[in-house]
């Protein structure tokens, strides 16, 4: 009797958990639902009857608006937000462990300074400013691929933070000391035993930066003039500044605004910048799935 009064109550327990994750993926899946379908709509029908999880009036010219003027642009834009995804990804990948491993060791006499520096960096900064110059007079990196990719790879205290912790509580001081004693080096350690048992991180960490790499464009508008170096968010950015032009000027004009295809344009942009993101997500998901499978410390 117990044991069916049990099964019954997982069941609705279940039913319950089951409810909430639906709801939950509605909410996230929804919005882009409705930002494909307003992209895919008509200007003047989205001006008449609204937005919809529908196309009404079907319509590509957002799309054809944005390719057929611009299709060069958009795929070197393309080319160059790949590049710096993914070379930045790796050395964060690199560099922001090497840095960690260190901190998290209780030998070195020198981790509680350096820690304290790190987050220091996390609270105070000097500011916009200062950091303009100190990249484009001492490190000229305006106007370069540099400029899209050290901003973010250096003054990122938080993830180093991050793996230091990991480290500190994942990595037992046993394992080291018995490498130590086979004759292994430092390296050696880092290279054979910290890596490995470190993939969950790794995996964590190198999908949030390889998204903040993607959306980036706060780097490009800062350090970045020639438009052949424009990363796709800079570039859409620009094309949705000017879209606004083109419509506050078509007031004082014989054009209407509902013949400038303003919002499904921006919907169209939207749906340009994330797209790959959407796509390439569930191969990231099954290497952070892996990560967790093959980072276990069996005890």
């Amino acid at each position: 009797m117990e044991r069916a009064v049990k099964g019954k109550n997982d069941k609705v327990f279940q039913v319950i958990i089951i409810t909430i994750l639906v709801i939950l993926m509605l909410c996230a899946v929804l919005p882009f639902i409705l930002l494909i379908a307003s992209s895919l709509s008509d200007e003047s029908a989205l001006m008449q009857r609204g937005y919809g999880f529908w196309p009404k009036s079907f319509s590509l010219y957002a799309y054809e608006y944005l390719f057929i003027t611009n299709t060069v642009t958009i795929f070197r834009s393309y080319g160059i937000t790949f590049f710096i995804t993914i070379v930045g990804t790796i050395l964060s990948l690199l560099i922001g462990p090497m840095l960690a491993w260190p901190l998290s060791r209780r030998d070195y006499p020198r981790a509680k300074v350096i820690t304290f520096v790190i987050f220091f960096t996390m609270l105070f900064n000097g500011g916009m400013v200062p950091s303009y110059i100190m990249w484009t007079n001492i490190f000229h990196i305006k106007n370069s691929l540099l400029a899209l990719i050290l901003p973010n790879l250096i003054f990122n205290g938080f993830y180093i933070i991050l793996y230091k912790n990991n480290f500190a509580s994942n990595i037992h001081p046993a394992l080291i000391e018995a490498a130590k004693l086979d004759g292994a080096g430092e390296f050696y350690i880092y290279r054979k035993i910290v890596m490995p048992l470190s993939l969950p991180i790794l995996a964590t960490i190198g999908l949030m930066v390889g998204i903040g790499y993607w959306n980036d464009w706060v780097n490009g508008l800062y350090y970045i003039t020639d438009t052949r170096l424009y990363s796709l968010q800079v570039f859409l950015n620009n094309m949705m500044s000017n879209m606004r032009a083109l419509v506050s000027m078509s007031s004082g004009m014989d054009v209407g605004i509902g013949d400038l295809p303003a919002i499904s344009i921006r919907m169209a942009i939207a749906v340009i910048g994330t797209l790959p993101i959407l796509i390439l997500y569930p191969f990231f998901q099954k290497a952070f799935i892996a990560g967790i499978a093959l980072g276990g410390v069996k005890e």
